[in-house]
């Protein structure tokens, strides 16, 4: 189904209006019952319509509440029908949900509110028995809502503010230049900051996954991350919310995901890398096939190429695999595709060369500069290096965030002004661009090994070492000082062998990336990270290997 011609939308709210126009019956968003009919799941349902209508009850209803157009409103309530109704209610009445992971840690948690700031707070009960005991945001919150329950946590509840409803009063719709949202970076590798997004972002984003992926009216998209979920009705999809939990996609059960593709024909399936190796088992152990995806999308780490291959063999030969590459300051940066992956960068990647992350995306522009640990402010340190050079990655375009909120510190150091007034963003990473201008990642910017020979980069060493048929993944760390760290390798075994040690160091004698490395050491389970469960926690695999290094 082709989307009819729209108008310009000025907030990423006012895609529901038009979809309850055009297509009031199709289905918007269904989210998982814990009951079932004849052996299927039930899902809650809303159409394009209802949800639509809901929305607007709960512009009324927040607008009676007291809640007005660049308010900032601290959102904690978990993957539902109402996650989407309030989410979209604030954006339309230009109120600024301030978005942080729940798994994201107490201390995290409370830095995070404190450096927001927000007025108000919506949260289940759970989050608000949560605020009351750990004291957060007692002195900023002067709107408190309760979702769910019949407590009202010292403010209102949603149920009461939604009963009789006055139908004459007004707010002001945001436009596209007023701030929309502040997303919090998940931490993983340092404390998490606020990507301040302005609605253009969001617009921006929508055009470059709707043009990146060729995503169709009508499609249906499986959610697996909850952030994401908000795109679909943006982009014409049907939202299904699985049965999981989303703060630990690697323990989802296979069958919770593979009933709703069949039950509901999915095309789109979202999923972090975390996800995507839980499913791969049990695709090649029942030669699964699943007839009705378009494509799937993976992002938040590296996914591992037997990974890739055993799902592409479970899709259609037009459907495909993609891995987008970016950050919560700037999504998407580039994409590839699974069959570029395995039939052309694989090789690569395996002898130490990175991982290939493709093109940039329409709209944005991206170059390699020499890598700096401190703020640049000179336009000289914006050259661009040549083509196979590594060095930092820099990105700018319209969904490119272009300051953090309330941390002038971060955004000094983050973002760039270049000549022309356009604004840059160190995405922390590094990497290098080859002759067909495809972006390869090599890892996180200080995660860097920085010896006397020169520096080491993790996934070059790492995708080497990872090869080795006893290893199931490994982290380079560094201990000593900065251009005089030794480097360790940390290594999680498949299976334990008296001999691995040798053979992993025989491994690193017979490549120049690797050579340099005399050191190993094992690790049952890898620390990962909270949001996707797949990045490897690495200071903290090196503040291990420092307290018992010489």
């Amino acid at each position: 189904m082709e989307d009819k011609p729209q108008p310009a939308h000025p907030h990423i709210a006012s895609f529901l209006e038009h979809r309850a126009k055009d297509y009031p019956d199709d289905l918007a968003v269904a989210f998982p019952t814990n009951k079932r009919c004849q052996g299927k799941r039930i899902y809650k349902q809303l159409t394009n319509q209802e949800l639509f209508c809901e929305t607007k009850k709960l512009c009324l209803a927040l607008t009676c509440a007291g809640i007005e157009k660049g308010d900032r409103i601290a959102l904690m309530v978990k993957p539902s029908l109402e996650f989407f109704s309030l989410t979209f209610a604030l954006f339309s009445i230009g109120a600024i949900p301030v978005l942080i992971d729940p798994a994201i840690g107490r201390n995290h948690m409370k830095s995070c509110l404190k450096q927001a700031k927000p007025s108000g707070f919506i949260g289940i009960p759970k989050a608000h028995i949560a605020r009351l005991l750990l004291g957060w945001g007692h002195r900023s919150f002067k709107h408190l809502i309760c979702v769910g329950g019949p407590f009202s946590f010292g403010g209102k509840t949603i149920a009461k503010l939604k009963k009789n409803l006055p139908q004459n009063v007004v707010f002001k719709e945001p436009s596209a230049k007023d701030e929309a949202a502040i997303l919090f970076t998940s931490g993983s590798t340092g404390t998490p900051k606020g990507a301040l997004y302005r609605h253009e972002n969001f617009l921006a984003q929508i055009r470059a996954f709707k043009a990146t992926y060729n995503i169709k009216g009508g499609e249906k998209d499986l959610c697996t991350f909850p952030l994401f979920a908000l795109f679909a009705p943006a982009l014409g999809m049907a939202a299904i919310i699985p049965k999981m939990d989303f703060t630990r996609p690697g323990k989802v059960k296979p069958k919770n995901i593979f009933e709703p593709i069949e039950q509901f024909g999915i095309s789109n399936l979202f999923g972090s890398p975390a996800l995507l190796k839980r499913l791969a088992p049990t695709i090649k152990r029942n030669r699964m096939h699943l007839p009705s995806l378009n494509r799937i999308v993976s992002a938040g780490a590296p996914v591992p190429y037997p990974v890739i291959a055993e799902l592409v063999a479970a899709i259609p030969p037009a459907a495909d695999l993609f891995t987008p590459y970016g950050a919560t300051e700037s999504l998407p940066v580039t994409s590839i595709g699974a069959k570029e992956i395995l039939g052309e960068t694989v090789a690569r990647t395996k002898n130490g060369d990175g991982i290939c992350v493709g093109k940039p995306v329409a709209e944005l522009s991206l170059r390699i500069i020499k890598i700096s640990d401190v703020p640049i402010v000179n336009q000289a340190d914006l050259t661009a290096l040549g083509p196979e050079e590594v060095g930092e990655i820099l990105v700018s375009g319209p969904q490119v965030t272009t300051s953090y909120f309330n941390n002038s510190k971060a955004t000094r150091m983050a973002k760039i002004k270049d000549g022309d007034g356009k604004v840059w963003h160190r995405m922390g990473d590094v990497g290098f661009l080859d002759t067909e201008g495809r972006l390869w990642f090599c890892g996180r910017k200080s995660h860097r090994i920085r010896t006397k020979e020169g520096d080491l980069f993790t996934i070059p060493v790492e995708s080497i070492i990872n090869e080795h048929p006893k290893v199931k993944r490994s982290a380079l760390v560094g201990v000593g000082r900065k251009g005089q760290e030794t480097p360790l390798l940390w290594v999680e075994a498949k299976k334990g062998s008296p001999k691995l040690q040798q053979e992993i160091l025989d491994v690193c004698r017979e490549n120049r990336r690797t050579k340099s490395i005399e050191n190993i050491l094992f690790c049952a389970s890898f620390p990962v990270d909270i949001r996707h469960n797949s990045k490897i926690r690495r200071e903290k695999l090196k503040q291990e290997a420092e307290k018992t290094w010489p």
